[in-house]
């Protein structure tokens, strides 16, 4: 006998879950309240990592219907969903999502769906991998210099340097300058 489970998240304090939960109902399911799981967590944070859906991944079993409104209420993005249907369907969850008009993306029109979304995510990565390397090819071009600032001058570089060869220590010359030994031996290695 399959259970319907909904989840339900928003991303900040002052947001609520009551429009989801009513949208479920809306769409003809009946949930349980002590099945609808609630949270308040960055869409950033991976399915998985998330509190509230890891404890609903524990109560789930293999016929259970898991409801969401959105895709982004499953991931932080289109693979980080499609990794928890996957995970959901081998399970043998089912997972209904509202905003595709309650299409169970475990199903094969589901995995279709599922499919377009992630050659779409994937297209778009690479896009703006290709503007990124666009971006710092110009401004390699241009002169700039690219990452932070070095923390130290060149005269102080060359003062560590010096120390360095008179047997001066790596804590020592990091304690003079207020910088970590890993600093003092970037310097030595981007002298050699």
């Amino acid at each position: 006998m399959s259970r319907t489970f909904a989840y339900c998240r928003v991303s900040t304090l002052d947001q609520t879950t009551d429009n989801q939960v009513r949208q479920i109902e809306a769409a003809g399911f009946t949930v349980d309240p002590k099945r609808i799981v609630s949270e308040t967590v960055s869409g950033s944070v991976a399915a998985m990592e998330r509190a509230g859906f890891a404890k609903l991944m524990d109560r789930m079993e293999a016929s259970d219907v898991l409801i969401v409104t959105k895709l982004d209420r499953l991931g932080r993005n289109a693979m980080d969903v499609r990794g928890t249907v996957d995970r959901l369907a081998a399970e043998g969850i089912r997972v209904h999502c509202l905003a595709l008009g309650g299409v169970d993306l475990t199903s094969p029109a589901g995995k279709m769906t599922m499919g377009v979304i992630a050659a779409v995510a994937e297209f778009e990565r690479d896009l703006l991998i290709e503007r990124t390397q666009a971006g710092l090819s110009r401004a390699k071009a241009s002169g700039k210099t690219l990452g932070r600032p070095q923390a130290l001058t060149l005269d102080q570089q060359q003062e560590i340097l010096s120390a360095r060869a008179a047997g001066v220590s790596l804590g020592e010359l990091a304690k003079r300058y207020s910088v970590s030994r890993a600093a003092i031996q970037r310097v030595e290695k981007r002298a050699a």
